[in-house]
């Protein structure tokens, strides 16, 4: 019986209990150890043998950490095998940029965008404020809000979706890049330029897609309520609204991606000297490409946090939906 339940074991997981673990761990060590070999070389002076050593390490050291983290991926979900893979990625690239001697002014390595994160984080966080507080999400809540109305009036009146709608999908293939320096220059380099790039950006997804959830709602449920006498306000908050949610939080989801990289462009053509976008432009001409990384780990963690949130919601709100689409 033992012994069937270890087979049994074996068969989900890929190997034994631990294995995975193991072999991640001897990867990690190895890695380590590639890093440990040339850290107190200078970058233009790695011996030969030593760079040899390394990349001999990391090559072994990646397949062992490789060979772990599928067997633990088989059997864990969540965020920790993307966390796991990460660590072996970074270790990875440090080793290398080392052991190749690769200039800081062209790649630096993380342990130096690590160190360029903690002593500019006062800077870096206080652009971080300006362009997501104050470019990205307001933009955003204004853009939403406004294709939400746009949306509402285009389903109430269909001269308007015939008229108005197809408009949406042509100024929405206008390249970010074409529209962010028109606006600058028309309305200044303070920040509600770049907020109203965002809210451009954000509004013909959120217009497009709450149209057609509007428009999906079941039509036997729409007799139905009429049969009832239902209505017509609470016909269409009982039947339109919860057929528009997933289409509503699928462009909130688009929107959250987009509102950063607009915010982001719209300060490569002009800001007042605050802004992740200033400050990566800025230290790039400057070749100091550590600063650079650091503020784009700071962007991308603001991203990743802000399409968490819309995901929750979304989860919260149309776990209905969801659990609808599930086989059973």
């Amino acid at each position: 019986m033992a012994s069937r339940t270890v087979a049994l074991d074996r068969d989900r997981s890929g190997g034994l209990p631990g294995l995975g673990w193991l072999a991640f761990a001897l990867g990690a060590g190895l890695l380590l150890a590639a890093v440990w070999n040339v850290w107190s070389f200078p970058l233009d002076g790695v011996p030969s043998a030593r760079k040899a050593l390394s990349l001999g390490l990391i090559v072994l050291g990646l397949g062992a950490g490789i060979y772990g983290l599928a067997a633990l991926a088989r059997r864990m979900t969540g965020v920790i095998p993307a966390l796991l893979a990460a660590v072996l990625a970074l270790v990875t690239v440090e080793g290398l940029l080392r052991a190749y001697g690769v200039p800081p002014g062209l790649i630096p390595t993380p342990t130096r965008v690590v160190t360029a994160l903690y002593n500019s984080r006062t800077v870096l966080l206080g652009d971080a404020r300006v362009t997501f507080v104050q470019e990205a999400l307001l933009g955003y809540i204004a853009g939403v809000t406004a294709g939400i109305l746009v949306a509402l009036a285009a389903v109430r009146f269909p001269f308007l979706e015939r008229g108005a709608l197809p408009y949406a999908g042509l100024f929405a293939s206008i390249p970010i890049v074409a529209l962010a320096p028109v606006i600058v220059k028309a309305f200044g380099l303070e920040w509600p330029s770049k907020a109203i790039i965002v809210g451009i950006t954000v509004f013909f997804p959120v217009v497009v897609n709450v149209v057609r959830g509007l428009q999906s709602a079941n039509p036997l449920l729409l007799d139905l309520m009429q049969t009832y006498a239902v209505t017509p306000a609470a016909s269409f908050r009982l039947v339109r609204v919860p057929s528009a949610l997933p289409f509503l939080f699928n462009a909130l989801k688009i929107g959250s991606t987009l509102a950063l990289i607009g915010a982001i462009v719209g300060e490569f053509f002009g800001t007042t000297g605050q802004g992740l976008g200033f400050r990566i432009q800025i230290e790039a001409g400057r070749f100091n490409l550590d600063i650079v990384w650091a503020a784009i780990v700071i962007a991308s963690v603001l991203g990743i946090a802000f399409y968490g949130v819309i995901s929750w919601l979304e989860a919260r709100f149309t776990g209905w939906h969801a659990s609808r689409r599930q086989p059973r």
